[in-house]
């Protein structure tokens, strides 16, 4: 395992903002696919295939992925914690719009900031980086503020499994740190939460009445795959290596910018337009992450 740093470099920010940047599309596909795959089942789908191509991973690579390492506990918990957060991401998008539930989602960031602390004693923020975080989440809420405001196919059921998602999310990032699962392998660490993951939810599915359905359009097809290799497999297992080597309060800051992308992306996918408010709060969380990720004199 690398040596671990203390601030984010060049190449983890452009790999934090390339996942950012597929995480507010995915929001936006898992949205759209619901009308035909219902949203457990298309989970489990995307869960299982994940997963197989982990293992497949880790075999051509020979990463160790059942030695025993002391991880097991941990590991499961991280996994029970991470299959709770997609199901109520799943469950409450049936509910609300993508960018409206994303935006509940990326509260996670206060989650991390107030617990990860409590254990990784180096990971205190400082009184300018508060404001920082502060700063983007507000922005992401004006950014958002027409949601809010919005029509009656919002609903509190969605807002608040979003929320608790976005608990869970923060909850995950928590055990990783304090238990060191960081220590592990990237892969491993990410093959506890999909394997985990891929048994509870076809269980799940079939236990809220989900119908399976084994046709699909070309549209359903090529989202499944997008969410399975792109979103599941490769951005996840870069956010593992991301937290394995770096601060977890100075990465959690930057998934601000996924709602953000979400918007976007439903901007141009219903044809809505771009607002002033819309650039200003990504001004916003610009310079929210620049004071968070201040270098300390």
């Amino acid at each position: 395992m690398s040596t671990r740093k203390t601030d984010l470099d060049s190449f983890a920010m452009s790999l934090l903002l390339g996942c950012c940047l597929f995480w507010g599309l995915q929001q936006v596909l898992i949205k759209a696919t619901i009308a035909e795959i219902p949203p457990l089942f298309q989970a489990s789908l995307r869960l299982l295939g994940a997963t197989a191509l982990l293992w497949l991973w880790c075999a051509w690579r020979r990463i160790p992925l059942f030695s025993r390492d002391g991880s097991l506990s941990a590991g499961l918990l991280a996994g029970a914690l991470f299959g709770a957060e997609f199901a109520c991401i799943y469950l409450g998008l049936q509910y609300t719009t993508a960018s409206r539930l994303t935006v509940f989602l990326y509260t996670s960031p206060f989650w991390v900031a107030l617990l990860v602390p409590l254990w990784v004693k180096s990971e205190r923020l400082r009184g300018l980086q508060w404001l920082g975080l502060l700063g983007a989440f507000v922005a992401v809420v004006f950014a958002l503020r027409e949601g809010f405001a919005g029509g009656a196919a919002l609903t509190a059921r969605g807002d608040l499994l979003g929320l608790l998602a976005g608990l869970l999310w923060g909850l995950t990032t928590v055990v990783i740190r304090a238990s060191g699962l960081s220590r592990i392998s990237a892969e491993k660490l990410l093959f506890y939460q999909l394997a985990v993951s891929a048994l509870i939810f076809p269980a799940l599915s079939l236990g809220l009445g989900e119908v399976w359905v084994w046709q699909f359009s070309p549209f359903a097809l090529g989202s499944l795959l997008l969410q399975t290799v792109i979103g599941a497999f490769a951005s996840y297992l870069a956010w593992m290596w991301l937290l394995g080597r770096y601060p977890a309060t100075r990465l959690s800051v930057f998934v601000f910018f996924t709602p953000l992308f979400a918007l976007l992306f439903g901007t141009l996918w219903l044809g809505e337009s771009v607002t002033p408010g819309l650039l200003a709060a990504l001004a916003t969380v610009a310079a929210g992450i620049v004071l968070v990720n201040r270098v300390k004199a």
